[in-house]
C-alpha cells in the first residue's frame, strides 16, 4: 500500500505514527526512538507532518534526508483538527489531517548552524534575565537598611562595592558578606553575557547576510543573527507581509460584512525576535527628526498623528519586511538618499 501522508506524535521514548492515503486509515503505530528511522526508512517518499515542539526539527532533517516531505506546524493550528480527547493517537491524526490541508502554514526547518545561533541568543537571554533579577533582590535587600543606590544598573554595578566597604552604613556584618556575595554573582553574569556578546559578534562577522542587512537603520548584530537564524529559508515565504505577519506585528482584524474593524498587533510568532525589531526601530526614531529621505518623512507623519509606539511597531513592520526583500532576492540595502 502507498501511503498519501503521515502525522507524527512526537515525545521522548514514544513516537504515535498515523498514516493515511485517499481510502483512509492504513496505519495506526507506537513506535519506540530506536525504530521510528527505521520505520520511514522502508516507506515510499511520503508527506509527513509534526508539531514544531522540542525535537521535531532534529526528526524533521532526519526524516528529510529519508527522501520524506517533512512538514512541521504551530500547535495551535493543530488543535482546531483533534476529535475526541487529548490521546497519542488523535494528536497524530490531527496533525495528520492539519498537514494535508492547502492553506496550512508551515514552520521552516531549522539547520544545526542556526539551531546553535539561537541557543545563544536563548541563553543570553536567560542571563539577562538572572543578571535583572539579581540587580532587583540586591535594591530590596539594601533598602531595608536604608540605603538607596540611584536607578539604573550602572549605579548598582558602581556603589555597592563601596556601600559594602563602609563600615558607617548601618549594615550588619552577616549582610555585607551576602552583598558581597551578591556582587561576585553579578561581575560573573556580566562577564558571561560578554562572552555571548562575543561570540554573536562572531558569528555576525563570518555571516555575510548578516552584515547586508544590518545597513538597515535599527537592525545590529543581534537583530541579525537572529533574523537569520529565525527565517530560516527567506523563500518559504511569498512576500514581506508574510513575515511581518508571521512575527506579529500586523494589526488584529475583527471585520464582517462591510465593517472593518482593526485593533492591536496579533503578537504572534516569536516575541524574542519581535521585540529586537521593535526595540532597534525605537533606537532608529531617535534620528528620523534630522532626516529628509521619503522613510523618514513617513515615520515622522506617522509619528504626528498617533502614539510613539505605534510609529515604533510600524517602522519594525517594515524594517521585517525590508529585511526579507535583502535576503529572498540577495540584494544590498539602498537607502533613499538624504535630501
Amino acid at each position: 500500500m502507498t501511503m498519501k501522508r503521515f502525522g507524527v506524535d512526537l515525545a521522548k521514548s514514544v513516537f504515535q505514527v498515523h498514516g493515511v492515503d485517499d481510502d483512509g486509515v492504513l496505519i495506526r503505530k507506537r513506535l519506540s526512538r530506536q525504530k521510528l528511522s527505521e520505520f520511514f526508512a522502508n516507506q515510499p517518499p511520503s508527506l509527513i507532518g509534526m508539531e514544531a515542539c522540542s525535537g521535531a526539527h532534529y526528526w524533521a532533517r532526519q526524516l528529510r534526508d529519508l527522501g520524506h516531505d517533512v512538514r512541521l506546524i504551530a500547535p495551535q493550528f493543530v488543535k482546531p483538527y483533534l476529535f475526541g480527547n487529548k490521546t497519542d493517537g488523535n494528536d497524530a491524526a490531527a496533525i495528520c489531517e492539519a498537514v494535508g490541508r492547502p492553506s496550512m502554514r508551515f514552520v521552516a526547518i531549522k539547520t544545526p548552524e542556526q539551531t546553535s545561533i539561537l541557543m545563544l541568543h536563548r541563553v543570553r537571554e536567560r542571563l539577562i534575565g538572572q543578571r535583572t533579577a539579581l540587580i532587583n533582590q540586591v535594591r530590596g535587600y539594601l533598602a531595608e537598611f536604608g540605603v538607596t543606590i540611584r536607578k539604573g544598573a550602572a549605579w548598582v554595578r558602581r556603589e555597592l562595592p563601596s556601600l559594602i566597604d563602609d563600615q558607617d552604613n548601618g549594615i550588619p556584618f552577616l549582610a555585607r558578606e551576602t552583598l558581597r556575595d551578591l556582587y561576585r554573582e553579578l561581575c560573573d553574569l556580566d562577564r558571561r553575557v560578554a562572552d555571548h556578546d562575543k561570540k554573536l559578534k562572531a558569528v555576525f562577522d563570518a555571516t555575510p547576510d548578516c552584515k547586508r542587512i544590518a545597513a538597515v537603520d535599527g537592525v545590529g548584530v543581534l537583530t541579525a543573527t537572529a533574523f537569520i537564524a529565525t527565517l530560516g529559508d527567506p523563500k518559504a515565504f511569498k512576500n514581506g507581509r508574510q513575515v511581518a505577519a508571521w512575527l506579529g506585528l500586523t494589526p488584529r482584524e475583527h471585520s464582517s460584512g462591510n465593517r472593518q474593524s482593526r485593533m492591536g498587533i496579533t503578537k504572534r510568532g516569536d516575541r524574542y525576535l519581535r521585540k529586537l525589531l521593535v526595540h532597534g526601530a525605537r533606537s532608529a526614531l531617535r534620528v528620523t527628526p534630522k532626516r529628509d529621505d521619503p522613510k523618514s518623512r513617513w515615520i515622522e507623519r506617522l509619528r504626528g498623528r498617533t502614539h510613539e509606539n505605534v510609529a515604533s511597531v510600524a517602522l519594525a513592520a517594515k524594517n521585517a519586511r525590508t529585511l526579507w526583500a535583502l535576503l529572498a532576492y540577495d540584494t544590498e540595502y539602498d537607502p533613499a538618499p538624504v535630501g
